[in-house]
């Protein structure tokens, strides 16, 4: 999956849109979980409506493209978004997912809807069937379709949801903060049934969101750090944690009580100051009003991507340090 340059605003009526995502471009591999972090109001949640194509109203997609399964789709013009790209291309796991459902109906019944929703032609017993098979195969009881919400607990709410959400078997699955209002016994759980429907391969990828980097580092194959609306830093796991590149990163990883104080450290901070206003994001880069590390070009023009496609650091001062090293590498 290829996500190129997306511009996501919410537009206001009385005054500037709010750049909640500014050109951002993300590159998804085949079978991998790949991580989306950052602070609240990022524009992580923002990212996921409009890559799982459920943007509402107030947000106005001014540019951008997905590229998936060999079909290139448009994004700024939802009209002609064809139906097969709702939950066979992409699929939507949002956040309280587990109180999307009816109270009234039984489990089943939400999945004749979603697949009628989608097959018209498809038999009740039919949809229902498939559902059994799918909650088997994940080692999950199927005595929850013929219950009622209320009859389960959260955490399996929300792995329900999560079987339902794939019946169709998507190329990509947006996961955004599924976990966020679970315990965490159902937390893994979760995660451990999302990492089962890649092995089974009724899912091609996971896009995971959330803010909670140290969960992340537990399970994803690739990160990407989100700072005030666009991408600072991307690359394998390992590597952000142990090696955080952009000091964005390794202000959030230093501010984190539960990674491992073997790859942050003993001395926990905060990262001073606040995320800027999107409404009048600052010029250059947009993390330089807090960065340890800032130089006059900072604030003057926008960083570029320093390194590969699939690890990079969008950063001057990263730009520096690698320049400094050519130069004494070729002294020596």
């Amino acid at each position: 999956m290829i996500v190129k340059n997306v511009k996501a605003y919410y537009v206001s009526g009385s005054g500037p849109d709010v750049k909640a995502v500014d050109n951002v471009s993300l590159s998804i591999l085949e079978g991998e979980i790949f991580g989306i972090v950052g602070e609240s109001g990022c524009g992580k949640s923002t990212l996921a409506s409009v890559m799982s194509l459920t943007a509402g109203r107030t947000l106005k997609v001014k540019d951008g493209e997905i590229i998936l399964n060999g079909q290139s789709l448009p994004l700024t013009d939802r009209s002609r978004v064809p139906k097969e790209w709702h939950g066979t291309m992409v699929a939507l796991l949002p956040q309280r997912a587990m109180n999307s459902l009816n109270p009234t109906a039984r489990v089943r019944d939400l999945v004749i809807d979603v697949m009628h929703a989608h097959h018209p032609e498809i038999r009740p017993a039919d949809a229902v069937e498939r559902a059994r098979e799918r909650l088997e195969q994940l080692g999950l009881p199927v005595r929850v379709l013929e219950s009622y919400p209320h009859q389960l607990s959260g955490g399996m709410r929300q792995r329900v949801i999560a079987v339902i959400s794939t019946l169709l078997n998507p190329h990509v699955l947006i996961a955004d903060e599924p976990t966020s209002a679970l315990d965490v016994s159902s937390q893994r759980q979760l995660i451990v049934l999302l990492q089962q429907l890649l092995e089974h391969q009724f899912i091609s990828r996971i896009v995971y969101i959330t803010h909670d980097l140290p969960m992340l580092s537990n399970f994803a194959d690739r990160i990407a750090v989100m700072y005030a609306g666009k991408i600072a830093e991307i690359g394998p796991t390992v590597e952000i944690v142990g090696r955080p590149k952009h000091p964005y990163t390794q202000a959030l990883i230093g501010s984190t009580l539960d990674l491992d104080p073997r790859l942050r450290g003993s001395q926990v901070k905060g990262i001073p100051g606040a995320p800027p206003d999107l409404r009048y994001p600052p010029g250059g880069c947009r993390f330089h009003p807090r960065c340890p590390h800032v130089m006059n070009i900072c604030s003057i023009e926008e960083p570029p991507a320093i390194g590969t496609e699939e690890r990079f650091a969008a950063c001057w001062w990263v730009k520096d340090q690698v320049d400094k090293l050519s130069v004494e590498g070729a002294a020596s």
